[in-house]
Formats: C-alpha cells, sequence, structure tokens
C-alpha cells in the first residue's frame, strides 16, 4: 500500500495523521496570534500620547475635586470587548494544545523532530506573551508614576 492514501477511502494523508504535525501547526499558529495581538492596536487610530497623558491627567484633577468637594461618582461607560482580548486568551492556550499534543506525540514514539518542535513553538508563544503583558504591566506603573510625581503641577491654577 502507498504511503499517501487515497481521498475516496475517507482517511487522511499519512503526514497529517501525526500528532507531531498538528502539534507544529497549532504552535506556529499560537505564536502567529501573539504576534496579531501585539501589533494589532497600532493599526487602530489612536490620539497622540500627549493628548492621551493630559485626558488621564485632566480624569485625575476631575476625580480629585469630585472627592474634596463630596459630588458623586459618575457612570462608567460601558465599552465593548476589543477583538484583541480574545486573541490574548487564544493564543496561551493553543501554545498549551501544542505542547499536550507534542507531548502525546512523543509517547507514541512519532518522529522526535516533530514533537520538539511543537513544544517549541507553543511554549514559546506562552513566554512571550507572558513576558509582553509584564513588559505592559511595567511601563504603565512607570507612567502612573510619572503623573503622581507631577501631580502638583496639575492643580496649580
Amino acid at each position: 500500500m502507498d504511503s499517501q492514501t487515497n481521498a475516496s477511502d475517507g482517511k487522511w494523508p499519512a503526514p497529517f495523521r501525526s500528532w507531531g504535525i498538528w502539534a507544529v501547526g497549532i504552535g506556529a499558529l499560537a505564536l502567529a496570534l501573539v504576534f496579531i495581538q501585539i501589533i494589532g492596536p497600532t493599526f487602530e487610530p489612536k490620539p497622540s500620547a500627549a493628548s492621551q497623558i493630559g485626558e488621564i491627567a485632566g480624569e485625575i484633577k476631575r476625580s480629585a475635586w469630585r472627592s474634596f468637594l463630596g459630588l458623586p461618582k459618575p457612570e462608567p461607560e460601558v465599552q465593548a470587548t476589543p477583538f484583541s482580548a480574545y486573541l490574548a486568551l487564544a493564543a496561551p492556550i493553543l501554545g498549551a494544545i501544542a505542547v499536550v499534543l507534542s507531548v502525546i506525540s512523543g509517547v507514541l514514539r512519532e518522529n522526535w523532530r516533530y514533537a520538539v518542535y511543537g513544544t517549541s513553538l507553543g511554549a514559546g508563544a506562552i513566554v512571550f506573551q507572558f513576558f509582553w503583558w509584564m513588559l505592559l504591566v511595567i511601563v504603565g506603573a512607570m507612567l502612573l508614576v510619572a503623573i503622581i510625581e507631577n501631580i502638583g503641577d496639575i492643580f496649580s491654577f
């Protein structure tokens, strides 16, 4: 029998019956989703950084005056969930699936290269996304510290 099966018997071709191939494909997809998640927001129209920082500082000033005068807090605006939030969940889940499929491939003694590649891509997607979010948290904290340090300038008349 030929290693490639016919389409008429309803089976997948030989390479696609390997758990390792699926692990590599899903791991590559997970890593691609991490990169799409990172560059996706850059294509959305945004105001300049100075106007964003000014809006944050103005909101801090309005909130401080409201609490100082004893006024009630305004109702929060309901915003739609952006598509990138779903990518933030899908990428590590697919990375974990790739690692599990690689383990299955290794246990079944399939080609060891596919198991290693799938594990590398899946784990790389998980780790890269973790470090990306940690970088965003650190930069956000630095921005808040800079705003709080200059809070005296915000309240000056």
